[in-house]
């Protein structure tokens, strides 16, 4: 039997030095760690599938939580199916006591851990829809507040304005207009157009 070790943050500049203390607490061999800097919205992450790649049966399985696993309530309960059932391994979830395979392999046991999985599927992922809506709502009120995202525009010369009245005018051809704007690219150009089209 070996034991593996699964941690996850979501981003890059997320830390999972929290996880990583919890899981060394449990002696895990250092090349039986695996940690993925990605979303829990689905199992796509690349050391996830070189841990799946590395199980065998009777293996034993820790994570920190359940989100640690994934924030997607459906996948959640797939994924603990696929590795309990198919695989055959056991997991032990360190803040969920109750969710550990080791514990209570009769029927009232797996009643239980079933019910608790689910629950803590359901908060996981109601959690990421909620963090997804006050992201949205923030970006919102950003935008509202005349927060511009993305790149900065490009910049255009003083004669913008003169240039698209000679062009308008079909005194220069567009090739020539986007030469005196430092090549400024055609997409570029008609976002320009129609802004400076709105504002009149």
């Amino acid at each position: 039997m070996q034991t593996y070790g699964y941690a996850r943050v979501s981003s890059t500049d997320q830390n999972e030095h929290r996880q990583l203390l919890a899981l060394r607490a449990r002696n895990i061999p250092e090349e039986n760690i695996f940690v993925d800097k990605q979303s829990g919205r689905d199992f796509i992450r690349p050391q996830y599938a070189e841990l799946i790649v590395r199980l065998r049966e009777g293996d034993l399985l820790y994570v920190l939580s359940i989100d640690r696993l994934g924030r997607n309530y459906e996948e959640i309960q797939e994924q603990w199916r696929f590795l309990t059932k198919d695989i055959g391994i056991d997991i032990a979830v360190i803040d969920m006591p109750l969710l550990d395979t080791r514990q209570g392999k009769d029927l009232m046991g797996t009643f239980i851990a079933d019910l608790v999985l689910q629950i803590l599927s359901f908060v996981a992922q109601s959690e990421r829809e909620s963090i997804r809506r006050r992201q949205a709502e923030g970006i919102a009120a950003a935008k509202a507040r005349g927060v511009r995202f993305g790149r900065p525009a490009a910049p255009v010369p003083k004669n913008f304005d003169q240039l698209i009245g000679a062009w308008e005018r079909k005194s220069i051809t567009l090739p020539e207009l986007l030469e005196q704007c430092d090549a400024l690219s055609e997409s570029t150009f008609f976002r320009r157009l129609r802004d400076i089209r709105e504002q009149r």
